[in-house]
């Protein structure tokens, strides 16, 4: 299912080669800090759902709001990925989790569970290893913004010990 959801938001971005990398790169953090933090099974699908498609209303955002806004991408991507979801036969109840944390990744006041921590966490990694932080200070983030074992480790390896 997951490969599924993967060659999905491929053939939606088509040529967003930059786009496709993020995602590919934000389940790759997601998939190994909920492997490595030993997420139940269904909390894991839910994270590396949630990571492919995190960013996948950037588009529709950019097109109907003329912005690629965090809180644009959280209007428009939970019908997208909804569709997504559904096409790939995934249940009603993990497509509504899927889309909730789609529909929230930005607003971080609602993480309310694992799933959702780590694909938030996954997706800072990625976005200080893209340069998409303006003046980004790491301690501030790690304190603010991390709460998972893995995840700390390894913004720790990447970004704070390399100082």
């Amino acid at each position: 299912m997951v490969e599924e959801i993967k060659l999905e938001m491929i053939e939606y971005f088509k040529d967003d080669i930059k786009q496709i990398d993020h995602a590919l790169k934000v389940h790759g953090f997601a998939s190994m800090i909920a492997g490595l933090e030993k997420v139940p099974a269904g909390k894991r699908m839910s994270t590396e759902l949630a990571a492919i498609l995190h960013d996948i209303g950037i588009e529709e955002a950019e097109r109907k709001h003329n912005s690629r806004e965090g809180r644009f991408q959280e209007i428009e991507g939970p019908p997208i990925a909804r569709e997504i979801l559904r096409r790939c036969g995934v249940s009603e109840e993990m497509s509504d989790r899927v889309c909730f944390i789609v529909g929230n990744h930005h607003t971080y006041h609602k993480i309310d569970d694992v799933d959702f921590r780590i694909v938030v966490e996954s997706d800072f990694i990625v976005n200080l290893s893209e340069g998409n932080l303006r003046n980004p200070d790491i301690d501030e983030i790690k304190v603010s913004y991390f709460t998972t074992t893995i995840g700390k480790n390894i913004l720790d390896r990447m970004y704070l010990k390399a100082r």
